[in-house]
């Protein structure tokens, strides 16, 4: 593959967007587990915005996977590699929809620090591809925080 990129390059970045991919696809499942548990007087405001949001994150995996292979990469989409790659836990009861709120904020936070980390190494790589894609990740994230957390 010559495209501009070193193996080396492609490999590191493409580690970074499988870990991109694995705590996308977890927060779009959390997001989508408090869409159908959230129980409270704002439940029709929260349940919508919860929908928009894992509805994005669920084309956003595709992305993220296709930009993998466009670099020459498989793509392990078994839930023990995501597990193994992602930093953002599983939730497993019942939260009160403040805790909800506050739950996903930190899984994007997390999302928006480590695509940060890995847009420098793009730069650094020169790999304007995926810096675009993650320029968008950043704002779709930055953009579902700022939301939550005016909900809270």
């Amino acid at each position: 593959m010559n495209i501009g990129l070193t193996e080396k390059a492609r490999q590191q970045i493409s580690d970074g967007l499988l870990k991109l991919l694995a705590e996308t696809y977890a927060l779009y499942l959390k997001t989508q587990n408090f869409h159908w548990n959230v129980k409270c007087t704002e439940f029709f405001s929260l349940h919508l915005l919860f929908e928009k949001q894992y509805e994005e994150m669920s084309g956003a995996t595709d992305e993220i996977a296709e930009r993998v292979r466009a670099l020459g990469f498989f793509v392990d989409a078994s839930f023990s590699s995501f597990s193994e790659l992602c930093g953002i836990p599983e939730e497993k009861k019942v939260l009160t929809s403040k805790d909800m709120l506050k739950h996903l904020i930190d899984g994007h936070e997390t999302l928006i620090r480590d695509t940060r980390h890995l847009a420098s190494l793009c730069e650094k790589e020169k790999d304007h591809g995926t810096i675009d894609l993650l320029g968008r990740r950043l704002i779709a994230h930055e953009k579902f925080v700022w939301m939550l957390r005016e909900s809270l």
